[in-house]
């Protein structure tokens, strides 16, 4: 028979440390589980803010030098006229951009415009303006408007309110100017675009490094980027004939007669036959009196049907491209950055 007092003492042993196991295991498993719950909460609660990181802004206002007065020839006055830089570019953005754009669209054109006079500088005299870097004619130069000429047509509200905002793009980007490999870029810029923008030379021959074909899909947004012409086959064929007297085209059989050749890569027409000749789209386009080059021409019954995308050269910035991207949250610099291809910003002054 076993010892009475060893089944006891097992007992007593068995007795105590069984009920603090219990306790031990439950203690843990409500440890674990409101840990779980707790960490739950957290990752419910924590602000989705934490988990995007917020765009760096880059400050580009390293230089404050002396703004420099320019030379401008004022062909509505018919005179040369020096004009602080700064000014001058107020005239320039409310002549070449609606005021009603974003801010940050407007600060782009203005390191545009304010780069197109430097680089017209680096490039020497002009014969069509002696004595003056830019003229105020937009055939030519750049679009200027003075301020006696935009509170006339205007009034003193817009020059409180619009100005400023004009004034305020020009202020913030002092002196800085868009440039490639450190000189100052040949900054084309237009209305609005196809969808994407055009090779400078396959719409102006010359090729620049940083006037590239891109995307632009904002421009869907713009008043213009439809457009669309009809005319009847006779009149078609007759605005062909003023500008080239041996073209052979008859009216009766335009579908057979008319037939694009090739497009950019930005969609332009390049070359289209027209009857016996091949003509360039960039000048059926000024024939025509159309929005840009990018057209589709259709033939119905005894008309013609001309649909157009975009309205401008299509070659470098499109403003109404830039106002998208201002109102999707792109800063100047990142707008600049992408239509002018491997550009930086510097600040001269």
């Amino acid at each position: 028979m076993k010892n009475p007092l060893l089944i006891l003492a097992g007992v007593v042993v068995c007795s105590i440390s069984i009920p603090i196991l219990i306790s031990v295991v439950s203690y843990d498993d409500i440890n674990v589980s409101t840990q779980v719950k707790e960490v739950k909460e957290l990752v419910t609660k924590a602000p989705v803010a934490d988990t995007k990181k917020e765009k760096e802004v880059i400050n580009y206002e390293t230089v404050d030098k002396k703004t420099p007065i320019i030379n401008v020839y004022n062909h509505k006055l018919g005179k040369v006229q020096a004009m602080n830089m700064e000014e001058y570019l107020c005239g320039v953005l409310a002549g070449e951009m609606s005021a009603e754009f974003d801010i940050e669209a407007l600060k782009a054109q203005a390191l545009a415009a304010r780069t197109y006079v430097k680089y017209k500088e680096n490039q020497g005299p002009n014969s069509k303006h002696k004595n003056a870097l830019v003229c105020t004619d937009f055939r030519h130069c750049q679009e200027y408007k003075s301020p006696e000429e935009l509170e006339k047509r205007n009034g003193k509200a817009w020059m409180k309110s619009s100005y400023k905002k004009i004034k305020q793009a020009v202020d913030e980007t002092k002196g800085q100017i868009i440039t490639y490999k450190g000189k100052p870029i040949l900054t084309l810029y237009f209305s609005t675009s196809s969808g994407k923008t055009e090779n400078s030379e396959e719409v102006f021959s010359s090729a620049y490094p940083y006037l590239k074909s891109v995307d632009s899909p904002y421009d869907k947004n713009a008043p213009k980027y439809i457009s669309a012409l009809e005319l009847s086959n006779g009149d078609f064929a007759n605005l062909f004939k003023k500008s080239y007297s041996n073209i052979k085209i008859d009216a009766s059989n335009l579908s057979n007669q008319v037939k694009v050749k090739k497009r950019s890569e930005g969609g332009a027409v390049e070359t289209i036959k027209i009857g016996n000749k091949e003509i360039k789209g960039t000048d059926v386009r000024n024939i025509l009196s159309l929005n840009s080059a990018n057209f589709d021409i259709k033939f119905e019954n005894n008309s013609v049907k001309i649909n157009v995308k975009g309205y401008g050269h299509g070659v470098g910035m499109s403003q109404w491209g830039a106002q998208g991207m201002a109102e999707d949250g792109y800063k100047y610099y990142e707008i600049l950055s992408h239509y002018y291809t491997g550009t930086n910003i510097t600040d001269i002054y």
